[in-house]
């Protein structure tokens, strides 16, 4: 589903620039990203690696000089500027880039307005922001890692998981398997992009590329956990393999 109209918001100071192109790929899926802006100090050499690339990708850069030591100024702006965005202008969807919890109150007053909101955000991004998402994707399973980011400090890509690992994972086991019997029909098929819609209800988090998996339908093949068929569209369906419960039988009353 497109969302016509996105401003993506990106903490310069708490996410890479080496990601960028992955983070517009991925929000491009749903929308046009009409509004592009990188806050921070960019008089900071730290954000050198921000400053060779904003052009490159028509982002305008808001400049927030840290006005005293140790509180970042940074995030008061993005919020200042995403409830002026909010209130002025026509969007449907936000974007924000960054791995700090400050933002957990803004995604969620975001979402109070009927706002989408896309987070982006390293694995260390405390899970108060990830939840307040309707999205949120961790930038180590985007794309590949640059080379710099391989030599230096750049967490390792995920590894497919395994049968067994998946298999072991019992939230994902759950979440799979409660969004099948949600939206499955009277024989219990489900088509798996609705599993997937249904799981980011309640899991923001959730993407098959954090297991390894570049596609949903490779993740639950690779879990054995269902039955799988194509539908008349070649779509695929999937039911739980588990035993069907028997209907009790009646008590039979007795007869005195």
């Amino acid at each position: 589903m497109e969302h016509n109209g996105i401003a993506l918001l990106i903490d310069a100071d708490n996410c890479p620039a080496s990601k960028i192109t992955d983070i517009l790929d991925e929000l491009s899926k749903y929308g046009v990203i009409n509004i592009r802006r990188a806050y921070g100090d960019w008089k900071s050499q730290n954000l050198n690696g921000w400053a060779e690339i904003l052009h490159d990708h028509a982002i305008q850069p808001i400049q927030q000089f840290a006005y005293t030591k140790g509180k970042n100024a940074t995030d008061s702006a993005i919020i200042i500027d995403a409830m002026d965005l909010l209130h002025g202008q026509k969007l449907s969807a936000f974007g924000i880039a960054s791995s700090d919890s400050d933002f957990t109150p803004l995604a969620m007053r975001l979402r109070a307005a009927g706002h989408k909101v896309f987070g982006f955000g390293e694995k260390k991004t405390p899970p108060p922001f990830v939840n307040a998402c309707t999205k949120f994707l961790f930038l180590e399973s985007l794309g590949q890692p640059t080379t710099t980011e391989t030599q230096v400090t750049a967490p390792v890509p995920t590894q497919r998981k395994s049968t067994n690992e998946l298999r072991c994972d019992t939230r994902l086991v759950n979440a799979l398997r409660n969004a099948v019997t949600a939206i499955s029909d009277e024989e219990g098929w489900a088509a798996l992009a609705s599993v997937g819609h249904h799981i980011n209800k309640s899991w923001p988090a959730f993407d098959q590329r954090n297991y390894g998996y570049s596609k949903l339908g490779d993740l639950v093949i690779a879990s054995e956990l269902f039955e799988l068929r194509r539908d008349n569209h070649n779509h695929m369906q999937l039911r739980s393999t588990g035993k069907k419960s028997q209907k009790p039988k009646p008590t039979e009353k007795s007869t005195q």
